[in-house]
């Protein structure tokens, strides 16, 4: 799974990534309503986990503009509100589930695979295939013509949303907002990860799929006749 948390407190973030990363997932994080706003309605997550009382924008007024948005997008609200009258507004917000502080982190993965066994028919999958490459987003694993590649979480991340964007391009500042929200670090980290993309998606075929678009960005794509428009976009020496 790919999880966006939208949450303020950090503690309780950390160990939301402690557990769910352990058991293969990816998460993301938002410490206030309109970073997580942000992030749902510009990157593609399995579901969101959302908390009512937020810095800068309520979790309800989220919700409701991010059904506005991606109506198909599921969300459990997580929250300190227990009272019946709060789920009530929770749901009629749009949450599909709702759970409040304290819980515990087995009860909110099984009704987050719930959720999803709901929404794909249980047992489906969610995959993406652009040109014999095949990243699942339930299982995370990535294929390229039946071979089974190893990608760390920050490449991986990076793969899919270019593999989301395939033909078009994806702009550097939007793979920075992918791995980093808004806060990059120094430096270009960015190449670093892109190098070590390349390594495992492209360097064991002849067939090279992920190009740079100088001043543009990446994208990933079999390049033909018509891209001779980006003539550097052959370079891998990136």
């Amino acid at each position: 799974m790919r999880l966006l948390v939208v949450e303020d407190n950090a503690s309780l973030v950390a160990n939301l990534f402690d557990y769910f990363e352990a058991r293969g997932h990816t998460l993301d994080a938002a410490p206030d309503g309109i970073t997580g706003l942000h992030l749902a309605t510009q990157q593609s997550y399995d579901v969101v986990i959302l908390d009512w009382m937020l810095p800068r924008m309520d979790g309800r007024e989220v919700l409701r503009r991010l059904r506005n948005e991606r109506p198909a997008q599921p969300v459990v609200m997580l929250t300190s509100r227990h009272e019946l009258a709060d789920k009530i507004a929770g749901f009629r917000a749009g949450a599909d589930d709702y759970l409040t502080k304290p819980f515990a982190l087995p009860e909110l993965e099984v009704r987050l695979e719930a959720l999803l066994a709901r929404r794909d028919g249980r047992g489906s999958n969610r995959v993406l295939e652009v040109h014999g490459l095949r990243l699942d987003l339930h299982t995370l694993e990535v294929h390229r013509d039946g071979q089974r590649l190893h990608l760390y979480p920050a490449c991986r991340k990076l793969l899919e949303t270019l593999m989301q964007a395939s033909p078009a391009a994806v702009s550097r500042e939007r793979l920075e907002r992918t791995l980093w929200v808004d806060r990059p670090p120094d430096g270009d980290l960015l190449r670093s990860h892109v190098y070590e993309l390349r390594r495992s998606v492209d360097g064991p075929f002849a067939v090279k799929l992920i190009h740079t678009l100088p001043r543009v960005g990446y994208r990933l794509a079999l390049l033909g006749a018509s891209d001779d428009s980006y003539p550097d976009a052959r370079n891998q020496a990136e």
